[in-house]
């Protein structure tokens, strides 16, 4: 025998070989031609585990040597590791790498250079990306670029240490005639993109923008560009310019003055004196102090330095209403109440209440919000009561409820007229139209009673419609308390109301299941 590592010594190799020379000749020519010849003889002194060894040395394809593709999540690109080519291999070749990234479901997006270097460099035992997505490029809807802010007078500006401006607030925006007022910029189509499997990745489509509607005209030279027609004060709504002159006095407004009606904007840059009545179409803006006066705006209304109502004043927007602070005043706005302090007064919103600034207190009165009240503080340490409302108030509930009552009852009784009125008609069609006066009376009384009905139901349909929009408007609403919150407030939800009976701080407040629930406010 040879080394641990040889099976047959070279001896019984030969005297192997003669035994098989001696079987083959024993079989006769027709079994020696059957058979296939030896390649060539076993080379002397050749072990037979130099011949496994030989075998087990092949070189195994890429798909049976341990490489593979990783392919990502979202299928935008894709990896490639190579092990190191058997013997006898000396490197891989571009053709059965592409081969083998297909097999795999890579049809697009080949890093060549990436793949050319690792045959080159025989970059072996590592993830290289082989193959690249394309993202879809998204394209840009038409779009008008407006030279004035249409928002600019919508919020007060913040100072650095905490308080509010008002000062920084007007309502104007002025334009001059054949003025650009507005650009308009056209859609821009997007690019599809693809991922290395191959899929498309499809861009949404991208929609030009309707013409600009107003008092506005475009530009002869270039119809992308829009200039004013008038000379006045500039807004946009709902995609239309509004150009409306403006009614300004730049000195104090008295009793002499009178009252002061204008369809346009109101902008006074001075006082206004107790007892004076302001009436606007649109924008009220006062720079200067305000005592206990009357406002009534289409719009906004704007009291740079706050209003001193001595219980005698009033304030009316259909818009928001911004003050430094508002005290002793009754003030009613269809949008949002924006100040720094509000003290014994009365306030009703349809938006929110929001108190700004370092104190942004609330201090007696009553406050109401429909969509919410947001404050540092409420109430003060002298327990001054004071009310504080969200949701609807209840006159609405109750205006429902008799509303529901009220086409409960129409409904009823048009049931019944219909009925009777039925019969009638039955019996004039039986007697073919032959009936007494009387009867024939009694027939359009119904007739007209039953068309007053059902105006009368439709009324109160769209009255209980009406009331149930405004309790689910507010349905949802909080109060909000950034600070303190002392004992004599009373925190109210629609028909709910919770009296604070120990002073706390950092609390919101809202509804859940018809009861007022509470909630600590968590700062990190």
């Amino acid at each position: 025998m040879g080394s641990n590592t040889d099976f047959l010594s070279e001896d019984e190799i030969a005297e192997l070989r003669k035994e098989m020379e001696a079987l083959i000749m024993e079989d006769g020519g027709s079994a020696a031609e059957s058979m296939e010849p030896l390649s060539e003889p076993i080379p002397k002194g050749q072990m037979l585990s130099d011949i496994i060894d030989e075998a087990n040395s092949k070189a195994l394809s890429i798909e049976e040597n341990g490489s593979y593709i990783k392919i990502a999540e979202d299928d935008m690109n894709a990896w490639l590791y190579l092990t190191v080519p058997g013997e006898g291999k000396e490197k891989y070749t571009m053709e059965e790498i592409m081969d083998f990234l297909k097999k795999n479901g890579i049809t697009t997006g080949y890093h060549h250079s990436n793949l050319a270097a690792m045959i080159k460099k025989k970059v072996y035992e590592r993830e290289i990306v082989v193959a690249k997505g394309q993202p879809a490029i998204e394209g840009k809807d038409g779009y008008y670029e407006y030279k004035f802010d249409p928002d600019q007078h919508r919020a007060p500006k913040v100072m650095p240490d905490g308080s509010v401006d008002y000062t920084s607030m007007s309502v104007l925006q002025n334009v001059r005639k054949d003025e650009v007022v507005a650009i308009y910029h056209h859609a821009e189509v997007g690019e599809n993109g693809y991922d290395v499997r191959g899929r498309v990745l499809q861009t949404r489509k991208v929609k030009e923008a309707p013409p600009l509607r107003g008092q506005v005209v475009s530009s002869m030279n270039n119809p992308d560009v829009y200039l004013a027609q008038k000379d006045g004060k500039i807004e946009y709504k709902n995609g239309k310019i509004d150009i409306q002159s403006m009614h300004e006095i730049n000195g104090d407004v008295t009793l002499i003055t009178g009252k002061v009606e204008f369809y346009g904007d109101i902008v006074i840059n001075g006082n206004v004196e107790a007892g004076v009545v302001i009436r606007a179409g649109r924008n009220i803006e006062i720079k200067g102090t305000v005592e206990a006066v009357n406002l009534f705006a289409g719009g906004d209304v704007i009291l740079t330095k706050g209003i001193q109502g001595a219980q005698r004043a009033k304030i009316s927007a259909r818009g928001n209403i911004f003050a430094d602070f508002i005290e002793h005043t009754v003030v009613v706005a269809g949008g949002n109440v924006q100040a720094n302090t509000i003290l014994n007064s009365r306030i009703s919103s349809d938006g929110q209440v929001i108190l700004t600034g370092n104190k942004g207190a609330i201090i007696g009165g009553y406050t109401h919000a429909m969509m919410g009240i947001s404050a540092t503080e409420i109430g003060n340490p002298a327990e001054v009561r004071t009310i504080v409302h969200v949701g609807s108030e209840k006159e609405v509930h109750t205006r429902l409820q008799t509303v529901k009552a009220a086409e409960t009852e129409q409904s009823t009784e048009l049931q019944e007229l219909s009925e009777n009125l039925s019969d009638l008609l039955y019996k004039k069609k039986a007697a073919n139209g032959k009936i007494p006066d009387i009867m024939e009376s009694r027939i359009k009384n119904l007739e007209g009673r039953a068309k007053s009905l059902k105006k009368e139901i439709e009324e109160s349909r769209i009255e209980r419609e009406k009331c149930e929009a405004i309790i689910a408007k507010g349905k949802r609403s909080e109060i909000v308390i950034n600070g303190n919150v002392y004992r004599g407030t009373v925190v109210c939800l629609a028909q709910i109301q919770m009296p604070i009976e120990r002073s706390t701080c950092y609390m919101k407040y809202y509804q859940e299941k018809g009861m007022i629930e509470s909630s600590v406010i968590a700062y990190s």
